[in-house]
């Protein structure tokens, strides 16, 4: 069976990505001879992967058309539930369920193990699973081509951004990008590093904001600014005086510092370790204004980024005369994901905005 040659009207009618006029249908499917071959190749690819015998190609080349099975059995392999998933993708759980079934059955392999009120993937799911992620994600991007047309830029973008950059680096940049770009559709999620990359790896975010470098040759990173780190001080006379200030000379001091986890922690005990200071760590936050009201209580000192810098509260900040401390705010993707005309903007957006950082 030649798929390059495989009727594009009867696949366009198929995923109804048609209307009923005829200019909209040739704009369709001369998308649709370009995307769908390599889709087809891909889910090919896919079940030849779990060991499908050729055999029963024009039975999955039908059976390509449900892909709302892929969607869910994504999402009960994101979730860990069928009940989650179900509640996640708008349909009953037995729906859902059934679905799955009828998925297991065309494929002639179990991708779950159904473990009480639990489900887990089995070895021949994990190997299902990312390719029936590319699957879909090159099918949105081919829908996207058809629908926005070469002018329109527009659709969902979710981006995480992890907390010591959210509150100030984000919100100048998503009014001006919202203005720019009101047909997209922002939604942010804030968390720490780990659990933004897990959600780039599940395709559960479309980029995120956070500390380079990072770990993992699964990703691309576009560096978007670098910022001094200040020691921040109680507004005592002997430290008060100084524009300038090693961290070694804060020795004697009581550390108020944020809470493993943040990787923006890993750089403020680097910065120590640089200077052979071992902080007598008193206090441990989440949040950088947690931290800056107890050092304008007295509670201690603490370092910051140059975008925490705070000239309203009560504490004093000091340059760290360190070369090496610095922070590097970057833009992370996941390496060969398909990225649609508004996430391409975003990022753009994003690089244009370096000169007023």
């Amino acid at each position: 069976m030649c798929f390059a040659n495989y009727e594009s009207s009867s696949l366009a009618n198929k995923y109804k990505l048609l209307g009923s006029r005829t200019s909209r249908r040739k704009q369709a499917q001369s998308t649709l001879r370009v995307c769908f071959p390599q889709l087809l190749f891909q889910y090919l690819l896919l079940i030849e992967s779990i060991g499908i015998a050729y055999g029963r190609i024009e039975a999955l080349v039908t059976y390509l058309m449900e892909l709302h099975q892929l969607r869910y059995f994504c999402a009960v392999a994101e979730t860990g539930s069928f009940s989650r998933a179900a509640e996640h993708s708008h349909v009953s759980q037995p729906s859902l369920s059934q679905q799955i079934l009828k998925l297991e059955d065309e494929l002639g392999a179990r991708l779950f193990d159904r473990l009480g009120r639990s489900v887990r993937l089995t070895e021949l799911g994990k190997t299902f699973l990312p390719r029936a992620r590319t699957v879909l994600r090159e099918l949105e991007a081919a829908k996207g081509d058809v629908v926005e047309g070469k002018e329109f830029v527009g659709g969902p973008i979710t981006i995480g951004v992890i907390p010591t950059v959210a509150p100030y680096f984000l919100p100048p940049r998503l009014t001006s990008f919202s203005r720019k770009f009101p047909q997209i559709q922002l939604t942010i999620v804030e968390e720490i590093t780990p659990v933004l990359l897990d959600r780039l790896r599940a395709g559960a975010i479309d980029v995120a904001i956070l500390a380079l470098p990072i770990r993992g040759h699964e990703f691309d990173s576009f560096p978007l600014l670098t910022e001094r780190l200040f020691a921040v001080l109680p507004k005592k006379p002997k430290l008060n005086s100084r524009s300038s200030l090693s961290l070694k000379d804060l020795r004697a001091e009581p550390f108020l510092l944020l809470r493993d986890g943040h990787c923006f922690r890993d750089t403020a005990v680097a910065a120590c370790d640089r200077a052979r200071l071992h902080p007598q760590i008193v206090f441990e936050s989440g949040q950088f204004s947690s931290l800056l009201s107890m050092v304008g209580a007295g509670m201690g000192v603490s370092i910051v980024p140059e975008m925490a810098v705070d000239k309203k509260s009560q504490c004093r900040y000091v340059r760290i005369a360190d070369e090496q401390a610095v922070r590097t705010i970057g833009a992370v993707t996941l390496r060969g994901r398909s990225l649609t005309r508004a996430h391409q903007s975003f990022l753009s957006h994003l690089d244009s905005a370096k000169s007023s950082s």
